[in-house]
């Protein structure tokens, strides 16, 4: 087919080849675990946000199941329409709970959530105070919420507080993940407060790969550090560590009634199935009744940031996420066909995604992995003398 649009494709997909950046799907012919089927091949998978093992938990397929042949399939319509179910109400107030928030709204996806909160918060004649390395979500968000953006360097506390003295605005609003999910590092958090606290800024803050794998209950970051009350909005995201589909976000009352009223992808969107919430509900009971999922989960990260350091490699055990920084694309994606050939699946991350010139292996550690798998992937490693920034 010789259409316009077609010829533009062509044209950008030979010069994304050419860079070594062009995408191409890889489906599973199995379900999500720590092993898993791909193209006929048996591959112990390190690319899945699946923290916990949950994704093919016999009680969380069961909620799903149980949720189906009460309720159905789809929703039919947005919330606000016909859409809305008992089922959605009561993972609300079981996440509001586990958050210990006022109140939590629930969203379709993390990228929906972020998209649809920061426009309802912010627009024209406010500010918005953005990390360089915060999720892509976060950063659409930011740009669509017409607010003045104002992109502080990572983790650079010091140049926050000076960019919220210096910047006039209505309304201030900063964003920061809080497990930064191509680093795995983790947000100096007390001190943004602290910052926001000083200049009255909001805080909202991106939990998508602490939730499940941070605090005493699991519940992030925020938890972790007592810091629960003094973070205006927290997104946490169901379908990493709880293993579904899905975002919310933990706040007041008052936040969350506005976002009923504003939030874009919320009211323009056919809810969430109420199989997944009910399923999400029972993943929430089970991050709760067995900390020894999470247990396992830093078991497995303390052994892999041992076995990285005694490899040369920079680690330290503060998330389930791992990068091994390789530069460019080629490099990144002939180390992991080189890992695939040993048995280790572990997905090339490339520019967009991370900054030029950081392209990586992106290693993702599981509560279902077990130490063998751990030092299969160590092993691997040593074997095909991955160093970061490709330094052989």
């Amino acid at each position: 087919m010789d259409d316009v649009a077609s010829t533009w494709a062509r044209e950008d997909l030979s010069a994304l080849q050419a860079r070594g950046l062009r995408r191409y799907l890889e489906p599973l012919d199995s379900p999500q675990g720590p092993v898993v089927r791909v193209g006929g091949e048996l591959l112990v998978n390190f690319s899945s946000n699946d923290y916990l093992g949950l994704a093919a938990s016999a009680s969380v397929r069961a909620a799903a199941i149980a949720a189906v042949e009460r309720y159905g399939l789809g929703t039919g319509a947005s919330r606000l329409v016909v859409g809305d179910t008992a089922v959605h109400h009561r993972l609300e107030a079981r996440l509001a709970a586990f958050e210990r928030a006022e109140a939590v709204l629930l969203f379709n996806s993390g990228y929906a959530a972020n998209t649809g909160i920061i426009p309802a918060l912010v627009g024209a004649g406010d500010a918005v105070f953005s990390d360089a390395l915060n999720h892509a979500s976060l950063v659409d968000g930011c740009r669509l919420s017409r607010a003045r953006v104002v992109v502080y360097p990572h983790a650079d506390v010091e140049a926050l507080t000076k960019a919220l003295a210096e910047t006039p605005a209505r309304r201030k609003l900063v964003v920061t993940d809080t497990v930064f999910s191509m680093d795995g590092d983790v947000a100096p958090l007390r001190e943004i407060v602290e910052a926001c606290r000083a200049h009255g800024a909001a805080l909202m803050v991106d939990e998508a790969h602490a939730t499940g794998v941070l605090g005493a209950r699991g519940a992030g970051l925020c938890e972790e550090l007592g810091l629960e009350d003094q973070v205006d909005l927290r997104m946490g995201t169901l379908s990493k560590a709880l293993g579904g589909q899905g975002a919310y976000v933990a706040t007041s009352r008052a936040v969350a009634d506005l976002l009923i009223s504003r939030a874009r992808p919320f009211i323009y969107s056919t809810a969430l199935p109420a199989a997944m919430c009910a399923a999400a509900e029972a993943a929430v009971e089970a991050v709760e009744k067995y900390p020894a999922l999470r247990e396992r989960l830093w078991r497995n990260i303390r052994r892999f940031s041992d076995g990285l350091r005694a490899l040369g490699l920079r680690a330290e055990p503060r998330s389930a996420v791992f990068p091994v920084v390789l530069g460019g694309p080629e490099r990144a994606l002939e180390a992991a066909r080189k890992l695939r050939e040993a048995g280790v699946l572990v997905k090339a991350i490339r520019p967009p995604t991370v900054p030029e010139g950081t392209s990586r292996l992106r290693f993702c550690l599981s509560a279902e992995h077990t130490l063998g798998h751990v030092d299969l992937a160590l092993e691997s490693l040593r074997q095909v003398g991955v160093h970061e920034r490709g330094e052989e």
